[in-house]
């Protein structure tokens, strides 16, 4: 043990000593320290800013005054997703996804108010986020510091005089890696400062352990591979332009080229394709607010042969009413089947990019990332899950209320019969339907697991370059 602590030191004292190496370390850390504070505060304005624009909707939609049901139903409501506390670490997919949604009836609209906002803050920069800097910008320090741990050495001519003097290559190897991961362990301390923050604002502390232990898996790799490159090549400049190719190759090209591959894996249909679909499917829908249209006649049979009345009149509930719960339910059902058709086409997308994590681990550490931090795709699509169960169920109990409590004879003449039309409005106290919305993301344990097969990947990359390692440490020579 003693031997590999010696060797660890001694890199220790070289890359203090480099100016180069410790100019770049500072950099680094300084740019992560730098990312993290402005995400930090970026994402808390943003999130205190959605749940007061949540409340304002939340009010404003319960205080309103008495009005006729299906008012309320066009008045509409708005719900915002807030940002996850680790979010600020790494926003993922929320800056490009819309973080607003306005529910009516008869409509599902998309989400808001996605990139302007994003962007205003830091320009063209707006996509530098912490996770982006320790992803791309990390791997370029290791290499730094990484590429000549044992070239330097054969061409100082000192790794002769190490394994004369009784160090085996292992030892050597062991000495130059924890040297290495001590100093990435060091450039995760940003991180670790971004998790806690993450705790104190509500999150899991095993999700941001998981965060954690992901990027130092990732840079372990990275770790690994300099070591491997230096230990095998015997200049330090045909390492460090070895190193920098494969950056180039895993952190560049190979994840552009990944999502191309991935579109073409599993293509979708646009949203003009799409959007056409759907209004073709909506035309043969029939028209809820009309509850004398042919489509319905089967209805209204049915409901007074139920209540054994003759005249739409003498129902106990107002046609009307019952028949825009069964028009929405319809068209909801026909909503619902295109808004499935379409994320399940963007997650076998996204499954087709994750499973390319195999080839680079920039890949894998995005994904395991976002998913952990719980702002990745299928958390979009729960998004846009829970606000149309939302909206759904709002939309109904207006409905049901319009079909309950409204007279079927003044309904039809409160356009022209001002006590008619006084009688159709409701107090209040019916808007308290509305349920709250606070989005949140799934628990620790189920953004773990989403996380696992990305996490294994790095694992798998970690271990067969140890493996290499330990091989290469067998029969170093000078």
């Amino acid at each position: 043990m003693r031997p590999v602590l010696r060797v660890a030191a001694a890199d220790w004292r070289y890359w203090l000593r480099s100016r180069l190496a410790l100019g770049g370390a500072l950099l680094m850390v300084g740019l992560l320290i730098a990312t993290t504070a402005l995400t930090a505060l970026r994402m808390q304005g943003e999130r205190a800013e959605r749940l007061h624009h949540q409340t304002q909707a939340e009010t404003a939609f319960l205080s309103q005054p008495e009005r006729h049901p299906h008012r309320m139903v066009h008045y509409g409501h708005y719900v915002f997703r807030t940002p996850a506390p680790l979010a600020l670490f790494d926003p993922g997919l929320d800056p490009v996804t819309g973080q607003s949604i306005f529910l009516e009836g008869h409509r599902q609209n998309s989400a808001m108010f996605a990139a302007a906002g994003a962007s205003a803050d830091l320009g063209g920069l707006s996509w530098l986020s912490p996770a982006m800097v320790v992803q791309l910008f990390g791997p370029i320090l290791v290499i730094l510091l990484g590429h000549g741990v044992l070239s330097r050495e054969r061409e100082a001519g000192t790794l002769a005089s190490l394994l004369a003097q009784g160090t085996t290559g292992r030892q050597l190897l062991a000495g130059k890696a924890l040297a290495l991961f001590s100093f990435i362990a060091l450039l995760l301390v940003p991180l670790a400062f971004s998790t806690g923050l993450a705790v104190g604002l509500g999150e899991a502390p095993a999700a941001a352990l998981g965060l954690l232990g992901v990027y130092l898996a990732y840079l372990s790799v990275w770790g690994a591979l300099a070591l491997l490159v230096s230990a095998t090549l015997r200049r330090r400049s045909a390492a460090l332009a070895t190193l920098a190719s494969l950056w180039i190759g895993l952190c560049l090209v190979l994840p552009s080229v990944a999502v191309s591959s991935a579109a073409q894996a599993a293509p979708s249909a646009g949203k003009l394709e799409t959007d056409l679909a759907m209004l073709a499917d909506r035309r043969r829908l029939a028209d809820g607010h009309n509850a004398n249209d042919p489509a319905f006649a089967q209805l209204r049979a049915d409901l007074l042969v139920k209540h054994g009345v003759a005249r739409v009149e003498d129902l106990p509930v107002n046609l009307r009413g019952v028949v825009a719960q069964v028009a929405e339910q319809r068209l909801t059902d026909t909503l619902n089947a295109h808004a499935r058709a379409q994320m399940a086409g963007e997650s076998k997308q996204a499954e087709a990019l994750g499973r390319l994590g195999w080839l680079t681990p920039m890949l894998a550490v995005a994904d395991a990332s976002r998913a952990i931090a719980g702002t990745d795709l299928a958390h979009h699509h729960r998004f846009l899950e829970e606000a149309e169960n939302l909206r759904y169920a709002f939309v109904q109990g207006l409905n049901r209320i319009h079909a309950e409590q409204l007279s079927y004879a003044d309904d039809i003449r409160r356009s022209s019969d001002a006590q008619a039309e006084r009688r159709t409005r409701v107090d209040a106290s019916s808007w308290q339907l509305l349920g709250q919305f606070r989005f949140k993301p799934a628990s620790a344990p189920d953004r773990l697991a989403e996380a696992a097969p990305q996490t294994m990947m790095l694992l798998s990359w970690l271990g067969l370059l140890s493996l290499a390692l330990f091989r290469v440490g067998g029969r170093l020579q000078p």
